[in-house]
C-alpha cells in the first residue's frame, strides 16, 4: 500500500521548466537542415495542451508534471536534432508513439524533460514481394493492420488487440496478441530497425550490432535509444478465420469451465488462441468471456472444441467466419459492421483513469481462488482480469532468444486492470489499494523466483531507480528480473554499449553495466 501511494504522490510533484522556445528551436535548426519552428511546441504555444491531453491514454497522468516543449518530428533528421538539443540544454527526452504506458512515464518525469511525439512520424511501406513492412515508429498498431489488409487479403502481423497503441512501445516491449501462439510475439517477427542514439548516430541493425538489436526486441521502450522504424516480417493467415465469444457467470459453472480452460488452452492447435476475460462492469454478477480467433474454418474448429473442451458447448450461431481483418475489428470491440478505417483512430474508444498489474501463470490455479475472485470483483465496479494462453509456437522459441523470457513452462499470463472515472485523489487511492489486495491475493498462485511480469503493462509497484541518474543496477534488478528473469544482466550490458551514459533514462529504465 505504502509503495503505491508514494508512486502516486512522486508523480504529483512540481518540477521546474525550461521554457526558452527561441534557443532550443535555433539549436534544432542547427542540427536539422528542414527543422521548421512548427514541430516545437512550448507550454505558450495553442497546439501544446492540446497534443498533451491528446496523446494521454490515461487521465489519471494529466495533472502530473508537463514538458517543457514538445517535439513533433516529421523527419529522423528532425528527431536528431531533439536528442541533440536536450542534451545540450540539460533536458531529459521521454518518447511517445501511442501513449499507452501504463504508469504514464511516456509523458512524466521529476526534471526538466521534452517529449518527443512521434505521431507525425507514421509511415508505414509494404514490400509484397518478400512480404515485409517497414515501420516507422509512431504508427499504430491500428495503421499497420490496415495497411496490411489494403495490400493483401493473405498477410497479417502478430500484435496486440488494442489499435491506438503505438508500435514504438508495443513491438519494444515484446507484443503479445492473438497469434502469438501460431507465430510468436510482435518482436520475434523483427528483422531490422532503425534507431538514434544519444550521440545523434543513425543506426541499423548491422551498425547498431547484434547485442543492442537482441535487446531492442522485448527489452522495453524508451532505453536504448529513440527506435525510429521496424522493419518486420509479415505473416500467413488464411481467407477465412473464425471467431467466437461465449459469455457465462463466474458462479459454480463458469468457475468449472475457467479451471478446465487451464489444462487445454495452452495445449490447443496453435492455430486456435482462447482467452478468458473476467470482468464486472456494474452488474449483479461477475462475467465471464470466452474470447477466441481459430485460424481456419468453423469446421475445423468444431472438431477441435468437441474433442478438447466440449464443456463449454459451442454452437455453430456462437461462431463467425470473417477475413482476418475484420476479426482484428471485432476483438477491439468496436460494433458489427463498422468500416476498417475504424482503426485508424489513433484515439482509445473509452478513456478513464486505471492501473494494471500482471501475472505469470506455471501450475494450474483452483477452483476456489476463482471464486475468491468472483467476491472480490462483486465489490468493484470496471474491474478486469485478462487471462491469455501461451503454448504453441511460445514454448518452441527459447527463453534468451530475445528480452522477453516467459516461454515454455507458463500456461497463460494474466493482466488485471482498475478503472474509475473520478479524478479524486481518495478515489484513486481505493482503487490502487483494491489493485494492490487483488495482487497480493493472488501471490501463492502464480510464477515465483521472480514473480513474473510483463514490460508492456508496466508497474512502478515492482520498484524504481530512485537515484539521482537511475542507475544503481542493484535496484533495478528489483524489477528488472521480474520483467526479463535471467535476460535482465545482458540487457544491462547491451546498454552500456549503445548509452553508457545513461542518457536515455526514467524510473524503470535499464541501468548501464559494463561488465
Amino acid at each position: 500500500m505504502a509503495s503505491v501511494v508514494l508512486v502516486l504522490v512522486f508523480f504529483l510533484l512540481t518540477t521546474p521548466s525550461y521554457g526558452n522556445l527561441q534557443d532550443f528551436a535555433t539549436c534544432m535548426t542547427l542540427h536539422s537542415t528542414s527543422t521548421s519552428l512548427s514541430v516545437v511546441h512550448s507550454q505558450e504555444s495553442p497546439s501544446y495542451t492540446y497534443l498533451l491531453q491528446a496523446s494521454q491514454q490515461n487521465p489519471r497522468w494529466l495533472n502530473s508534471t508537463k514538458p517543457s516543449f514538445i517535439v513533433t518530428p516529421k523527419t529522423q533528421n528532425e528527431i536528431q536534432g531533439a536528442i541533440l538539443c536536450s542534451k545540450k540544454h540539460g533536458l531529459q527526452v521521454r518518447v511517445m508513439s501511442g501513449g499507452h504506458d501504463y504508469e504514464g512515464l511516456s509523458f512524466v518525469c521529476r526534471t526538466t524533460f521534452i517529449i518527443l511525439d512521434l505521431v507525425d512520424y507514421r509511415s508505414i511501406n509494404i514490400n509484397l514481394e518478400d512480404e515485409t513492412a517497414w515501420v516507422q515508429a509512431g504508427a499504430t498498431i491500428g495503421e499497420v493492420y490496415y495497411n496490411i489488409a489494403k495490400k493483401s487479403n493473405i498477410l497479417g502481423f502478430p500484435a496486440g488487440l488494442c489499435p491506438s497503441v503505438g508500435v514504438g512501445g508495443h513491438f519494444s516491449g515484446g507484443g503479445i496478441g492473438t497469434m502469438m501462439r501460431k507465430y510468436g510475439l510482435s518482436a520475434d517477427n523483427i528483422i531490422d530497425a532503425n534507431l538514434v542514439d544519444a550521440n545523434g548516430r543513425i543506426l541499423d541493425r548491422r551498425t547498431m550490432g547484434e547485442d543492442v538489436f537482441w535487446a531492442i526486441r522485448g527489452g522495453g521502450g524508451a532505453n536504448f535509444g529513440v527506435i525510429t522504424a521496424w522493419k518486420v516480417k509479415l505473416v500467413r493467415v488464411p481467407p477465412l478465420v473464425t471467431v467466437f465469444t461465449i459469455h457465462k457467470s463466474l458462479d459454480q459453472e463458469g468457475v468449472k469451465l475457467v479451471h478446465k480452460w487451464q489444462y487445454i488452452a495452452s495445449k490447443l492447435p496453435e492455430s486456435l488462441f482462447i482467452r478468458v476475460l473476467i470482468q464486472q462492469i456494474g452488474g449483479e454478477k461477475v462475467e465471464i468471456l470466452f474470447n477466441s480467433l481459430f485460424l481456419g474454418q468453423k469446421t475445423d474448429l468444431f472438431f477441435i472444441m468437441n474433442k478438447s473442451f466440449p464443456e463449454l458447448g459451442l454452437k455453430t450461431e456462437d461462431c463467425t467466419e470473417m477475413s482476418w481483418i475484420k476479426s482484428v475489428v471485432y476483438f477491439t470491440g468496436y460494433q458489427k459492421g463498422e468500416p476498417l478505417e475504424v482503426l485508424l483512430d489513433r484515439k482509445t474508444q473509452y478513456k478513464s483513469n486505471f492501473k494494471g498489474k500482471s501475472d505469470f501463470v506455471v501450475e494450474t490455479i483452483p477452483e476456489s481462488v476463482f471464486q475468491g475472485i468472483s467476491e472480490r470483483f462483486l465489490h468493484q465496479k470496471l474491474v478486469f482480469m485478462i487471462m491469455d494462453p501461451l503454448g504453441g509456437k511460445m514454448d518452441e522459441i527459447p527463453e534468451s532468444e530475445i528480452p522477453f523470457p516467459h516461454r515454455k513452462g507458463n500456461l497463460y499470463n494474466i493482466q488485471y486492470i482498475a478503472k474509475w472515472d473520478s479524478n479524486d485523489m481518495w478515489a484513486s487511492k481505493q482503487h490502487l489499494y483494491w489493485m494492490q489486495s487483488l495482487y497480493q491475493y493472488m501471490e501463492p498462485y502464480v510464477s515465483k523466483s521472480p514473480r513474473a511480469a510483463y514490460i508492456n503493462y508496466r508497474d512502478l509497484d515492482l520498484g524504481i531507480n530512485q537515484q539521482g541518474n537511475y542507475s544503481s543496477y542493484r535496484q533495478a534488478m528489483t524489477w528488472g528480473t521480474k520483467y526479463f528473469k535471467g535476460n535482465f544482466h545482458r540487457l544491462a550490458r547491451a546498454k552500456h554499449q549503445i548509452d553508457p551514459s545513461n542518457f536515455f533514462a526514467h524510473e524503470q529504465s535499464i541501468p548501464p553495466l559494463s561488465y
